[in-house]
């Protein structure tokens, strides 16, 4: 596959991601600086993944600004495709959802698409999803979020509130359009076909714009959204991207909830962390410790170093100098990973902790029909 046959789809990611490529090919909007330092100045303070570029391209974000600063506020919506348990690259806009839910004092909505996952994987059946969306419920509780500002949609459970909403945006969406962005063939079941109607309801559960944190591969179903929001009288969806994190084993696609040896789950203990790490984890460094010394590593290729700089090392002093460090030759491949394992599991300890805890929550944050 050559370096512009990368795939990214809602359904399958897959080749070494030219981000500036597919901005383009999606039509977004990179995040400027200038955008960037608004942001800071409007939150109030800076997100480490906003200075680094993790979330990197967006739809309209200076609208959602321009609002705020004019007293009218927006609300956030995110979501997970309950398949699988919930793995480290999920949590990026979630965390990041977080943080934008704090600054600007919004609501939260987090859709879990228990439908869509069976639709679209054979494997699954409604009461497997149902099982994920509750463990990746739990997840996103431990984060810290506030039940009174935040609601967790299951869409089988809520399809009363969703379905009018649905039917709405079903209406304006055709076939053609459906099939070009997402590639359907008449063998494609429908409720594929129909599903992006029900992506598409948490968008207007309020009445006032939505800004939606997502993974980049999540943006073709959006794009329908927009186009059809000003034909039911809303305003359109604002976004902002995230990049993919990385499979362990390297380069190509990202982390999937499939590939267990490519991926580090919420639940991993901590000696899972530490052989995956060491095991599968694709190194920058040189093939021995001599020429490693001698010629160094190289850490933009480096998973253990992408993780760091993704999610776990927010401090940029320390990045920079495990960075240098790694890149002169004076940390070895051993070394940056034996820093990661610890990252992951120091995070990993708390946030098990509060997962359990989570448990007995749960019920708070569940949205009611009504």
């Amino acid at each position: 596959m050559s370096a512009d046959d990368f795939i990214v789809t809602p359904w399958h990611v897959e080749g070494d991601i030219d981000y500036d490529k597919l901005v383009k090919r999606f039509g977004t909007e990179k995040i400027s600086s200038v955008l960037s330092e608004r942001i800071k100045k409007v939150a109030g303070e800076d997100h480490f993944m906003l200075r680094r570029g993790i979330f990197f391209s967006h739809r309209e974000m200076n609208r959602i600004l321009d609002d705020y600063e004019k007293g009218n506020k927006f609300f956030l919506y995110t979501g997970r495709g309950p398949s699988g348990h919930t793995h480290i690259g999920h949590l990026i806009p979630w965390v990041f959802a977080k943080w934008l839910q704090e600054k600007f004092d919004v609501n939260m909505y987090f859709q879990l698409t228990d439908d869509e996952k069976f639709y679209a994987k054979p494997n699954l059946t409604l009461e497997d999803t149902s099982k994920f969306a509750y463990e990746n419920a739990l997840d996103f509780i431990a984060l810290g979020f506030k039940p009174e500002k935040t609601k967790i949609i299951i869409n089988t459970r809520n399809i009363q509130t969703l379905y009018p909403i649905a039917a709405q945006v079903a209406k304006k969406i055709n076939f053609s359009n459906t099939k070009a962005t997402f590639g359907f063939t008449n063998e494609t079941n429908i409720g594929m076909i129909f599903y992006t109607a029900l992506q598409s309801a948490p968008c207007f559960i309020e009445d006032k714009p939505v800004l939606i944190p997502l993974g980049v591969d999540q943006d073709p179903h959006f794009r329908l959204t927009r186009d059809i929001a000003p034909k039911i009288g809303k305003p359109k969806p604002a976004l902002i991207h995230n990049i993919m994190i990385p499979s362990l084993e390297g380069p190509g696609g990202k982390m999937s909830a499939s590939d267990e040896n490519g991926t580090v789950y919420t639940t991993d203990a901590p000696n899972i962390v530490k052989k995956k790490i060491n095991k599968y984890a694709f190194s920058g460094g040189q093939p021995d410790i001599e020429e490693h010394r001698k010629l160094g590593g190289n850490p933009d290729i480096d998973v253990s170093f992408q993780y760091l700089r993704i999610f776990f090392e927010p401090d940029d002093n320390k990045l920079k100098s495990i960075y240098e460090d790694y890149k002169s030759g004076k940390l070895l491949s051993g070394e940056l990973k034996a820093i990661l394992i610890e990252k992951i599991n120091d995070f990993l300890a708390v946030h098990q902790e509060k997962r359990e805890k989570a448990k007995s929550q749960i019920d708070q944050f569940l949205f009611e029909n009504k």
